[in-house]
């Protein structure tokens, strides 16, 4: 069974950072491509940034291009979104996803994931 379990979300100030994890388990995910979602209220769930099962490969929505970074640990079993200059707008629930992908590159399609974490909250006030 996978299992996606995200941390690291809660209540910010307009301009504060927050890095948000993901723990992934089950099955070794040196071959999997990772990546960040968010959906807030009344919206669908949209792509914010993906990363290649090596590591070596990033992606990112226009819309945290410069502000967010997404990386890997070593074991490339987990996931990190590190976020900064944060504004209202990044408010919404964020989701880790996780897919089988032995080419190393992006995937950042919300349909081409197959694993899905449980979504944390991030809450951004002006």
């Amino acid at each position: 069974q996978v299992q996606l379990v995200e941390s690291g979300g809660g209540l910010v100030q307009a301009g504060g950072s927050l890095r948000l994890s993901c723990a992934a388990s089950g099955r070794t995910f040196s071959s999997y491509a990772m990546g960040w979602f968010r959906q807030a209220p009344g919206k669908e769930r949209e792509f914010v940034a993906g990363i290649s099962w090596s590591g070596g490969s990033t992606y990112y929505a226009d819309s945290v291009k410069g502000r967010f970074t997404i990386s890997r640990g070593n074991a490339r079993n987990t996931a990190y979104l590190q976020m900064r200059s944060l504004k209202p707008e990044d408010t919404a629930v964020y989701y880790c996803a996780a897919v089988y992908h032995s080419s190393d590159s992006i995937v950042r399609g919300t349909n081409e994931y197959d694993y899905w974490g449980q979504g944390t909250q991030v809450t951004v006030t002006s």
